[in-house]
């Protein structure tokens, strides 16, 4: 049949459009927000994407319209979906119904890290040749000349094998805990009824819909009620808000992981930035030697050990195909490297856009080039989420960003708070208006040695690839 989604370009529904396409259907979209690296995916897959929401984008009227969670009532394209009968879902239910039926759904919850430690867990399964399905907000880097992992890996969502009555499939889904739709106000993953779900963290964040931690606390345990009672849940030892959601009532066995300290699963350090780490279940071990690093990057890779483990993957294996992993695009991507005249520049793009983001990106970085004592790292960062447009986290920002050498936060026309207000003076860090302003004062004040991290969760006017060019010339 004919699909048409509204809101495409968005990381979730960017991906379940492919599976969609997958499926066997006609899939086209519109967005108002057409932006790389899902434009390029999607268009490179074939899916016509329109800009803007145009009543005419539904004329002839298409079998079925999945809305995006960022419409809202009164655009136009869903006013003439409602006013003409046309029959329309959400994408959580679409996924629910059409693609994680029957199958055993490994799911990842949490505010940080979701993104990442679902393609760690996709990329694991798939490495020790189990044909697993996968929706993930983001693009997958592939380094490897094995054909059948360049197949999985082309986009950011794959079907795999798949399952009915008489045999299971697996699918691993980034779970996230935002609303479905306009109509429908429960978080998403609570469509998905996982049988493994990763909990790897729980803070405040969403401001825009959940008024308070307990909000979120309270749509978090909806999944957890709905976890088999031969399911698993793995999550770190010693987060509070996650034991008080467990309080609420669990009926699945939990693993517990943790960093240097005992639990069910047990990461050791062996090099300081976490490139290297030792993994330790009871008498199952293994040693994970990769390109990622940050004590947030162990953990990540910790539990998607352990639940590739619960589905029948040795921990030895786990570690050898993380040991192959490359990471994925926004996530200390580095986009430029400029490597003349005696400069040795390096350009990075990360998706952090929480102030825990923030710190956690800046501690592994940090560590990451400490041998070089003259390399700077430079912070770039645009409070683009809706948390921080209404500015929930103001007083975190400054600390957060506190470990890089110098800091610029970019003050967008349509905010509605002062980020100078907010840092107060911080030591090395100033705001700037615009990206012409951020990408002058960098050209001129950078050492030969330096790198710069840019964070935003939007395409932040191309200033990336900007920057390159600049620094090039």
């Amino acid at each position: 049949m004919h699909i048409h989604i509204l809101g495409i370009c968005g990381t979730f529904m960017g991906s379940l459009a492919l599976l969609a396409r997958d499926l066997g259907h006609t899939v086209t979209g519109s967005d108002a927000n057409v932006y790389p690296p899902m434009s390029t995916q999607l268009e490179n897959a074939g899916v016509e994407i329109m800009q803007g929401y145009s009543a005419t984008h539904l004329q002839p009227a298409p079998e079925l319209v999945i809305v995006g969670n960022a419409m809202k009532r009164g655009i136009e394209a869903v006013e003439y979906m409602l006013n003409n009968r046309i029959p329309y879902t959400s994408g959580p239910q679409f996924l629910a119904e059409h693609v994680l039926q029957y199958r055993h759904v490994l799911a990842v919850a949490g505010t940080h890290g979701k993104t990442t430690t679902t393609t760690m867990l996709a990329w694991i399964l798939q490495y020790a040749g189990i044909d697993t399905g996968f929706l993930i907000g983001g693009v997958p880097l592939v380094n490897t000349q094995d054909e059948r992992l360049q197949n999985a890996f082309k986009h950011s969502s794959y079907l795999g094998k798949n399952a009915d009555e008489t045999g299971e499939g697996y699918f691993v889904i980034e779970a996230d805990e935002y609303d479905s739709a306009f109509f429908d106000k429960r978080s998403k993953f609570v469509h998905y009824r996982p049988t493994t779900a990763i909990l790897n963290n729980l803070e405040y964040d969403h401001a825009d819909i959940f008024a308070n931690l307990e909000a979120i606390q309270t749509q978090f345990h909806h999944m957890v009620r709905m976890i088999p009672s031969n399911g698993k849940i793995i999550m770190p030892k010693d987060t509070q808000s996650l034991e008080d959601t467990i309080k609420k009532g669990c009926w699945t066995p939990i693993w517990r992981t943790s960093l240097n300290d005992n639990s069910d699963w047990q990461a050791e350090l062996v090099q300081e930035d976490g490139s290297m780490f030792h993994v330790k279940h009871g008498e199952n071990t293994g040693t994970v030697n990769w390109s990622m690093s940050g004590l947030h990057s162990v953990n990540n890779g910790l539990v998607a050990i352990a639940s590739a483990y619960n589905v029948g993957v040795s921990v030895e294996k786990a570690c050898e195909a993380l040991s192959n992993f490359a990471g994925i695009k926004r996530r200390m991507e580095l986009v430029g490297k400029i490597d003349k005249d005696g400069k040795n520049i390096e350009v990075y793009d990360d998706f952090a856009h929480h102030p825990t983001a923030i710190e956690t990106t800046l501690d592994g970085a940090k560590k990451r080039f400490s041998p070089n004592p003259n390399r700077k790292i430079w912070a770039v960062i645009e409070p683009r989420s809706n948390t921080m447009k209404l500015g929930t986290h103001q007083g975190l920002l400054a600390p957060s960003a506190s470990l890089a050498d110098h800091v610029i936060w970019y003050q967008p026309a349509n905010l509605d708070w002062s980020v100078e207000n907010a840092i107060n003076g911080a030591k090395n860090q100033t705001v700037m208006t615009s990206t012409d302003e951020i990408i002058n004062h960098i050209a001129q004040n950078i050492g030969n040695d330096d790198a710069v991290i840019i964070m935003s969760n939007g395409g932040f006017e191309g200033i990336h690839g900007k920057l390159v060019k600049a620094l090039q010339n």
